[in-house]
């Protein structure tokens, strides 16, 4: 464990040095990595968590940069897949965290794969079906995830623990109608919006 990088966060008594040495044993999936999955993604890479497997299907574009803080120009110049660009952000930020990027969609062919082995699953997407399936998975593998949303303004993040709070299918146990929720292309999307909900997502990752 790095003593001088991670000092400030093992002063804080709930974390301490046992706390940061299970940060440094943790992996991560971070579903999605566009504004939100970006933002955790890189709160986590400097919280020291050891392992992050980042997934997304998608390629860096000038509209992202407004709200996804680990892409460059030069990103979106060269149409950098999500998951590979931010590999590369987040190894300059700290080469200690091992990062693995996929270039894939998330589907109910792969959900499970993507989840097995991993300790937390963080929710980057921005749609419901995605959300489903990593509830799913993460209920039949008992993993726990952490959902969250921004549009506009508005954020929100939920703690999802299998087996001890209520899933996603619970609280929603009907998928909204297609067009029916706003979304960051219709209604946009603050970035102070954006890193809110992933505060409040690595807060509770760190728990």
């Amino acid at each position: 464990m790095d003593d001088v990088r991670y000092s400030r966060q093992v002063r804080f008594a709930p974390i301490g040095h046992v706390g940061q040495e299970r940060l440094g044993q943790a992996r991560v999936l971070v579903a999605g990595c566009g504004a939100l999955g970006s933002a955790a993604a890189e709160q986590l890479c400097r919280a020291g968590v050891g392992r992050l497997r980042l997934v997304d299907r998608d390629f860096v574009e000038p509209s992202n940069l407004q709200r996804q803080t680990l892409y460059t120009e030069a990103d979106a110049a060269a149409a950098l897949p999500k998951a590979v660009a931010a590999r590369e952000r987040l190894a300059a930020i700290n080469a200690a965290v091992a990062v693995e990027a996929v270039v894939a969609e998330i589907h109910a062919g792969n959900v499970c794969e993507l989840v097995a082995g991993c300790d937390l699953v963080i929710d980057g997407g921005d749609n419901f079906v995605l959300r489903h399936l990593i509830n799913e998975a993460c209920c039949l593998a008992r993993v726990p995830w952490i959902y969250a949303a921004c549009v506009g303004a508005y954020a929100v993040s939920l703690p999802i623990l299998p087996g001890e709070t209520p899933c996603l299918r619970c609280l929603q146990d009907q998928l909204p109608a297609a067009g029916e929720s706003p979304t960051c292309d219709t209604a946009g999307a603050m970035i102070p919006a954006v890193h809110l909900a992933a505060a409040w997502q690595v807060a509770e990752a760190l728990k």
